[in-house]
């Protein structure tokens, strides 16, 4: 029955396109777009998060953060461009380094995906436990065991931090506004 329907297969139509030889396009990222974050390649599979920081322990005080690709492959984010231009300069035997508009399909990948968590690293500011003492003191409703002097250091020590705040928030808007910094 069907070999005697020869007429319909001169109907059948080639398809338009080839979509075997489909290319995925590669990722483009730019120089300028992350340009605080490196890819860390070529490392052994055994290597840790701890390993990789004490690669770049030298840059961890500046602030520096790891988010990882794959076994091999991580990122490397600094808290400014030129940080990052300055580790592309370590030469070690178990870690390769490449600026990110170089880097694999998938560390590019990454970064476009997690973009918003690419940002600088900032180092933590200056802390006290001075304000955490104080309301858990209150709200257990018992007498503090800092002697005077040592509640008055600690004091000391937070007025010259708002002190320090304030004249850095000075000094930045008087650059902002252009204003002389000779008189500061």
């Amino acid at each position: 029955v069907l070999s005697g329907n020869i007429k319909n297969r001169e109907n059948i139509q080639e398809p338009r396109f080839d979509y075997y030889s489909h290319d995925v396009p590669d990722i483009d990222l730019s120089d300028c777009e992350f340009p605080h974050v490196i890819e860390i390649y070529d490392f052994p599979q055994e290597f840790r998060t701890e390993d990789l920081l004490r690669v770049f322990c030298s840059y961890q005080k500046k602030g520096f953060d790891i988010k990882w690709v794959d076994d091999t492959h991580a990122l490397g984010v600094f808290s400014s461009p030129i940080t990052a231009r300055d580790a592309l300069g370590i030469k070690h035997t178990m870690v390769k380094i490449r600026p990110l508009s170089q880097a694999t399909r998938a560390a590019k990948a990454k970064a476009r995906a997690y973009a918003e968590f690419l940002q600088p690293a900032k180092e933590r500011p200056e802390t006290s436990a001075a304000l955490a003492r104080r309301l858990v003191i209150s709200a257990l409703g018992v007498r503090s065991k800092q002697n005077k002097t040592e509640r008055e250091a600690e004091l000391k020590k937070l007025q010259e931090a708002r002190e320090r705040k304030r004249l850095e928030a000075k000094q930045r808007e008087d650059i902002w506004e252009g204003r002389d910094q000779s008189a500061v």
